[in-house]
């Protein structure tokens, strides 16, 4: 996935659920976007960005909100400045935030939501996840990029990717599916000792009980994932909607609209069906793995 794609930023789940939960009490109020920015004597498109959770909402701006939609409950009201607090706070306090040298805006945005994601499905077209890699591949995908110039932001990068797999192991680990051409376990990445690693390690990490991976071959034909890698990301927050990261030739792209990540969830749920199992999948990409000989 690329790390220097220039897209627009996804919104972070704490900040969508409070931006829904103002755009509720706006409309039970009967306003406008254009009343409300007259009542905060702001700009419509700045109201239609907080309550997209594409901004973080300051507490003075919070308050005024409340206020104008006729806000009084004392409950309400410090439910969502504890709200607004936790979202900001995860904006500003991400360790991902101390590599910003070496990582693009859209690469940083979305490693915050995957700190916050539940679960994580993924088909990958041409390399093993990032949250799979070993470091001499992550390294070598890096390298073979050309986007980063010094030895110094390569490891950089790499320890960054490293930091990321942490989600894995850790308190409540994050659930990972992913459905992977046949194509990633051929494609020799840092030569044969380090692509044969790298599969070893994919097939003891597909162990976990929070880890699926998948082949899909290439007997099975002609499939509607072939245009791409993309992931989709779930989130544990009650009526939290799915993001989507869809890579193209151009970068990547940011998707949350009902419709487009639906579409997105039924090409996965029909790459994984068209797949091998988990077993047939571990057995193949064994065989692969001794193929890839020094």
């Amino acid at each position: 996935m690329p790390a220097k794609s220039t897209t627009s930023s996804p919104s972070t789940v704490l900040g969508r659920q409070l931006g829904d939960e103002l755009r509720r009490l706006r409309e039970t109020a009967g306003l406008t976007t254009t009343q409300a920015a007259a009542a905060l004597d702001c700009t419509k498109g700045k109201i239609s960005r907080i309550e997209n959770g594409r901004v973080a909402v300051r507490l003075p701006d919070l308050t005024a909100m409340l206020h104008a939609y006729g806000a009084t409950d004392t409950e309400p009201r410090e439910r969502l400045t504890a709200l607004a607090r936790k979202a900001n706070r995860r904006r500003r306090q991400g360790w991902w935030n101390e590599y910003g040298s070496v990582l693009a805006d859209t690469y940083r945005d979305y490693i915050a939501l995957e700190a916050m994601a539940g679960t994580i499905r993924t088909f990958q077209a041409q390399l093993i996840p990032g949250l799979l890699q070993t470091p001499e591949y992550i390294r070598a995908v890096t390298v073979a990029s050309r986007q980063w110039q010094s030895a110094d932001e390569i490891e950089k990068f790499v320890q960054v990717r490293l930091a990321r797999q942490e989600r894995l192991t850790g308190d409540s680990p994050l659930r990972l599916w992913a459905v992977l051409s046949e194509a990633v376990l051929l494609q020799q990445v840092g030569g044969p000792e380090v692509t044969k690693a790298q599969l070893e390690q994919l097939l003891a990490v597909s162990e976990l009980p929070n880890v699926t991976v998948q082949v899909l071959p290439f007997s099975r034909g002609a499939h509607a994932s072939m245009f791409g890698p993309y992931v989709v990301l779930s989130f544990p927050e009650e009526a939290a909607l799915d993001v989507v990261l869809a890579d193209n030739p151009t970068g990547s792209t940011w998707l949350e609209r009902e419709a487009e990540v639906s579409r997105y969830q039924e090409l996965f749920d029909a790459a994984r069906t068209t797949a091998l199992s988990p077993v047939e999948s571990r057995t193949l990409i064994r065989r692969r793995s001794k193929e890839h000989r020094t």
